[in-house]
């Protein structure tokens, strides 16, 4: 038996093996908690989340897009400076329609 046909028959590679657990998603969680007499000094609780970047976007993880740490400072400048002129606008909608609403009805001729 050659070398390349036992790699056939063993299964999954590592790049499958690595492509599935990216496609798929791995988590890993756990606790590890320190007490002394009964006294609880320490908890730390461990969460991983292995996974593509398309995946983690699909489950609704994309923190990364707005980590200051990550995305480039005239980015987040940017950002921010639409969402400040959208904050201008909505509170000139609703002075506007608070303003309408307050007027008196005027009553009709008779």
């Amino acid at each position: 038996m050659t070398l390349e046909s036992k790699r056939a028959y063993q299964g999954s590679s590592l790049v499958d093996v690595l492509d599935r657990i990216l496609d798929k998603g791995l988590v890993v969680a756990g606790d590890v908690r320190i007490s002394l007499a009964n006294v609880e000094l320490l908890t730390i609780r461990i969460r991983l989340l292995v996974c593509s970047i398309d995946k983690a976007e699909q489950i609704g993880l994309n923190w990364w897009r707005y980590d200051r740490y990550l995305v480039a400072q005239e980015d987040t400048d940017t950002l921010i400076a639409r969402l400040e002129q959208r904050i201008v606008e909505l509170e000139q909608q609703l002075a506007t329609r608070s303003s309408a609403a307050a007027e008196p009805p005027v009553p009709p001729a008779v």
